[in-house]
């Protein structure tokens, strides 16, 4: 398939520029994959299309205030850096902007000095290697003096680090919230819990690469982007005993769906994992373990979209789409929701 078949015209105005309040106020379409029938709801009514003996697996990964601003200490430059991957306890792989501002040798220091960094390394790609200097926990250090990294399409500024969190949070690595999982509340999964669902957590820290736009016409030429995934093995056996007893396996966003299907590619099945994964879901991929999907809406032509088209049909998918633009859904990161059953 051509890239330019993922492509979607958007009112700009249709791009969420702040999170829906409360968060399971957003809208929500139901998209049935069968039939391709659409309904229009909310997200708190989610609940109406869960069945007892089901299981909701959810991204337990927590984003990074990864977005930090730093003075070049012997010329007072600033620079940005962007941390992208932990090495060790004390390196990251880092962007930096300008680049030319950070060259090997080069230190910095951050916010009222609690944290430096000197770039060891320049890699092929042009990203760093940097190696900070802190006192106690590197997390509670950055919490204080980096910025959330929001996606480029949302230019009003975040007054609440939170909501670009998901309420169940827990796990430190991603460069990006995994967006499906921010319509939830603790009182809307306990809702669900109650009605004798099963939740398990996976690990995917989201990079950067997620919003990288894809460039080869042909989609097969696209070289995907690896991430970190950790799947336990209390999910595992949830997903099993799901399985087992004829209940749906709901998969809460792109980044649970690749987590659950690299596994079950790899590995036959579903058993505690843990690894990289650049697994590229696109029309023709037969899906090995979810059978439902929360997502948000996606942009045109971007590896989400066709992993949703994969997953629901790519006439159903792109009908959907359509008649969200139509009805003016919240598009991206902060925007409502689609359930595919």
């Amino acid at each position: 398939m051509k890239r330019s078949d993922f492509f979607y015209d958007l009112p700009q105005e249709l791009i969420a520029q702040h999170p829906a309040e409360p968060r399971d106020s957003s809208r929500l379409m139901v998209l049935d994959k069968e039939s391709g029938e659409i309904k229009n709801t909310v997200f708190r009514d989610i609940t109406e299309f869960f069945r007892p003996g089901d299981c909701l697996i959810l991204n337990d990964t927590k984003v990074l205030p990864a977005r930090m601003y730093g003075t070049r200490t012997d010329t007072g430059a600033t620079v940005e850096f962007l941390l992208l991957n932990q090495k060790s306890q004390t390196s990251w792989e880092v962007i930096t902007g300008p680049g030319k501002k950070a060259k090997k040798g080069n230190r910095f220091t951050f916010g009222d000095g609690s944290l430096k960094a000197e770039i060891t390394e320049v890699l092929p790609d042009g990203n760093r290697i940097a190696e900070f200097e802190f006192e106690g926990n590197f997390f509670n250090v950055i919490d204080k003096i980096g910025e959330m990294p929001l996606p480029h399409y949302i230019t009003e500024k975040l007054e609440d680090k939170d909501r670009y969190q998901t309420v169940y949070a827990r796990e430190n690595g991603s460069a990006a919230a995994p967006t499906a999982g921010l319509h939830f509340t603790p009182a809307l999964l306990d809702k669900i819990r109650d009605m004798g669902v099963e939740t398990g957590f996976v690990t995917l820290h989201v990079g950067l690469g997620t919003f990288r736009p894809v460039k080869a016409d042909n989609i097969e030429d696209h070289h995907m982007h690896s991430e970190h995934y950790y799947l336990p093995e209390e999910t595992a056996e949830i997903i099993n005993r799901t399985k087992a007893r004829g209940g749906r396996v709901f998969a809460v966003g792109t980044t649970c769906t690749r987590t659950l299907e690299t596994v079950a590619s790899l590995r036959g099945e579903i058993v505690a994992d843990e690894g990289w994964t650049s697994i590229f879901i696109y029309p023709g991929y037969e899906f090995k373990c979810i059978d439902c999907l929360i997502t948000n809406f996606h942009l045109p032509e971007s590896t989400l979209i066709m992993l949703v088209c994969a997953f629901a049909g790519y006439d159903s998918t792109m009908n959907a789409y359509k008649t969200a633009v139509k009805e003016k859904y919240r598009f991206f990161s902060f925007g409502d929701a689609m359930l595919i059953v």
